[in-house]
């Protein structure tokens, strides 16, 4: 692991903090609020008081109108609907909430996930032709679609229209579809530009539901409490899958998707759907047992949860065998079937972490073993039989061991298919884009891309892009760093309650709104520092206070930190950067600090143990 560099944040409203501080917050809480562009009480009451009646009104998406009126079409003529969707999490999620909503109103539908191996990303030919053969008449396709002209042209050259909803940038061209939705396509006054996938799929089912009712979940000044209620009770219904595709696709949760986010875990906490309790108990996420206790699960479940534990079982499917069956689970309505589909779902994700493993584990020993390697300015490896599905994660596995701009490669239908993960800054999708001569295909963006290249072109592209790095590459892109929030003292902050009950009102985190990052200085251990992990991984497990015992004791908690253990141990002081996190552990929730770095003083500073 590379040492980290520690950077203050200081790209906040210094007159913006004033202001809120005259609104009675803290000044680490309004440098909070300011670093995520909240200036004035309405944001701030808007921040922490999100409110459905804060999204906007689907109808100022492009072609909503359009969409609506030829989905209501489709129903009057008895036109056959498939539902399409990406195999990832965003994609499938997309899928069942569409096709569930649909599917109460209109039974002629179906839904279509391409295989991740056979068909790639997006639409396919072979999926048109599934469509051609079912005797479909309109397409939905939701998480993809806004580059595929080609597939498109070819569903209407057979007399199928393409409902596009879409949330990646377009091309130079649009496909000729029947209507587009996507709020980064050029004319589209949709005021939030951010919404996931399966936030499309949402919009979809709220301007449908809207213009049956006749109320807007925006409208809070509707002239009708009673639909108004309805509505919202039917569209908070899929709120749960909305906000698993926010965690998911590392979407911005500020704005429109916050408030969407917000609610979603509510109704995860208070009300799952079958197919997500199912997987979160191979997560051991249990019910909650405890009488009266107010809660429907053993902890309160949070955005990290998602991402850590649910995320992944769900891409899982496609990885190793079907997204479909992910598809399947999200559309329980039982728990029975729900835990026979997630059982299956389970063993793929148990095989995508052992190939994970395995070939993470032969790739740094490749590195290790090559002093040449280790010196190079980007990581470029190909092996023969790993498996496509974990090429990606294994790339940023990599960036988290050497922090060097990664491509692993792998053997598919006869070119060598690549995953690439950057650092942090460094536009890899540039990088890529000056070696194209050599590739048969790429795309992606800043920080993640897909490659292919011909066997023959392999050396030359390995070359290529380690020139192009080489010159391009800072030296600050070549170290990792931690943006830290604020500096806070044990005794003025984190011993105050009020500063922590306003501190989870920041929650759900997420990109825009990440979790607080602190540093406290001076600390010392408590004389509970000790090692834990395995052989090849050492974490510290410590409790932390301020020199001067002044202020409270914290658990505390480093992960791969193990190599501080002595030093803290003996009483060496030291700042550390950290995260202020609930840890629910044998049925009881207490503050404890996820530390992410440690600096220990200088020798002259050591004053012995505590």
């Amino acid at each position: 692991m590379k040492e980290k560099r520690w950077i203050l944040r200081q790209d906040y409203d210094i007159e913006a903090v004033e202001r809120l501080r005259a609104l009675g917050d803290s000044e680490t809480i309004a440098i909070l609020l300011a670093e995520r562009g909240i200036t004035n009480r309405e944001e701030r009451e808007a921040f922490f008081n999100p409110s459905l009646t804060h999204i906007h009104d689907p109808f100022l998406m492009r072609d909503m109108d359009k969409v609506v009126s030829r989905i209501e079409r489709a129903k009057a003529n008895k036109e056959r609907i498939l539902v399409y969707g990406d195999y990832d999490t965003d994609g499938t999620t997309a899928v069942a909430l569409l096709y569930s909503f649909l599917q109460k109103y209109y039974d002629d539908i179906d839904f279509y996930v391409p295989d991740r191996y056979t068909e790639g990303y997006g639409i396919s030919r072979k999926g048109v032709d599934y469509a051609v053969d079912t005797g479909v008449k309109l397409i939905i396709a939701l998480d993809c679609g806004i580059r595929a002209n080609e597939q498109i042209a070819y569903a209407l050259e057979n007399g199928i229209d393409t409902i596009v909803g879409d949330h990646h940038l377009p091309g130079d061209e649009l496909p000729p579809a029947y209507a587009i939705l996507d709020p980064k396509r050029d004319g589209c006054t949709y005021p939030y530009k951010e919404l996931s996938g399966c936030g499309i799929a949402f919009k979809i089912a709220e301007a449908i539901l809207e213009k049956k009712i006749g109320v807007r979940l925006c409208d809070s000044q509707r002239q009708s409490e009673e639909c108004y209620q309805r509505l919202k009770g039917e569209l908070a219904k899929y709120l749960d899958l909305v906000v698993l595709s926010i965690a998911s696709d590392i979407v911005p949760i500020m704005g429109e998707n916050r408030v969407l986010a917000y609610f979603g875990l509510k109704m995860i906490n208070f009300r799952p759907r079958p197919g997500i309790e199912a997987i979160l108990y191979y997560g051991n996420i249990k019910r909650d047992t405890t009488p009266d206790s107010g809660q429907y699960f053993s902890k309160e479940l949070t955005i990290s949860d998602l991402v850590f534990l649910v995320g992944p079982r769900i891409n899982a499917a496609g990885r190793i065998y079907s997204a479909k069956d992910s598809v399947q689970l999200l559309l329980c309505n039982d728990m029975t079937s729900a835990n026979q589909w997630a059982q299956d779902i389970n063993k793929y994700n148990a095989e995508r972490k052992k190939l994970d493993h395995t070939v993470t584990e032969e790739a740094k020993n490749i590195i290790y073993s090559d002093i040449h390697l280790q010196e190079k300015k980007s990581i470029v490896l190909y092996g023969e039989n790993w498996h496509k599905g974990v090429i990606g994660i294994v790339a940023s596995r990599l960036i988290e061991e050497f922090y060097k701009p990664t491509i692993i490669f792998t053997q598919s239908n006869g070119l060598y298919t690549g995953s690439a993960r950057s650092v942090k800054d460094f536009d890899m999708y540039s990088a890529i884009d000056q070696c194209s001569d050599l590739l048969e295909h790429f795309g992606g963006h800043k920080y993640a891309a897909g490659v292919s290249v011909r066997p023959e072109n392999f050396e030359k592209f390995v070359e290529r892009f380690e020139e192009v790095v080489s010159n391009t590459i800072s030296i600050e892109q070549t170290t990792p760093d931690i943006e830290i929030d604020a500096v806070v003292s044990f005794a003025k902050e984190i011993d105050d309650p009020v500063f922590l009950k306003r501190l989870k009102m920041f929650a759900p985190f997420g990109p825009q709104n990440m979790l607080p990052v602190f540093q406290s200085d001076n600390l010392v251990d408590t004389g509970e520092a000790r090692e834990v992990g395995n052989d090849k991984v050492k974490h510290l497990k410590f409790e932390v206070t301020e020199r001067d015992q002044k202020s409270g004791k914290y658990p505390a908690i480093g992960f791969q930190l193990g190599k501080y253990c002595d030093a803290v141990r003996k009483g060496k002081r030291f700042d550390i950067c950290y995260h202020v996190e609930d840890n629910f552990w044998h049925g009881k929730t207490e503050t404890q600090l996820n530390v992410k770095d440690i600096h220990l003083h200088s020798e002259e500073d050591y004053l012995g143990p505590f």
